[in-house]
């Protein structure tokens, strides 16, 4: 599951993960740890790596340069939430007020802090602006790939083609 930062990827994976039984992987759980230390790459690469060898699997995050090689070629599908940027900032100030207010705890114990999101560099509102249209650049090429030749791509451009999925998976779930 990719997308942009607010995307929804972590909620979207995880009902599709509950839904057809397989096991949810977030990428930030496997790379963050106690006060925003971020894993060292081949540690994050050898946790991907285990992770996936589960016979079913349902994997968000982008860490693309990082990670691409080893759970792209590795999945049968890649869902691509490719909303417009608009409905992503929004989506995006609203899980960071909704974190920040309430003190939700993250990965690695860690928490977001509104002053890091409005008053600094590492803002995930300036990486989301960023990589929004990078990727929009950058994947569809990469998607061409042919290691990438069996990967089915589901680019999704709305909720609503997301909740069509959604529907459509489910239907076959239950079969």
């Amino acid at each position: 599951m990719l997308g942009t930062t607010g995307s929804g990827k972590t909620t979207i994976a995880r009902r599709l993960a509950t839904m057809t039984g397989a096991r949810h992987i977030e990428l930030d759980a496997l790379y963050w740890g106690p006060n925003w230390q971020p894993a060292e790459a081949g540690v994050f690469r050898e946790r991907i790596a285990a992770a996936i060898e589960a016979p079913r699997w349902v994997i968000d995050g982008n860490y693309t340069s990082m990670t691409r090689d080893i759970h792209w070629p590795a999945a049968d599908t890649i869902v691509w939430l490719d909303y417009p940027f608009v409905l992503v900032m929004w989506r995006l100030f609203r899980r960071v007020m909704r974190r920040s207010l309430s003190g939700e705890e993250l990965w690695g114990g860690n928490r977001e802090r509104l002053r890091t999101h409005f008053l600094s560099s590492d803002s995930l509102f300036n990486w989301a602006r960023k990589t929004h249209w990078a990727h929009r650049k950058a994947w569809p090429d990469y998607f061409r790939r042919p290691e990438l030749a069996h990967v089915r791509v589901v680019r999704l451009r709305s909720p609503r083609e997301t909740e069509r999925l959604l529907r459509e998976i489910g239907a076959t779930a239950q079969v």
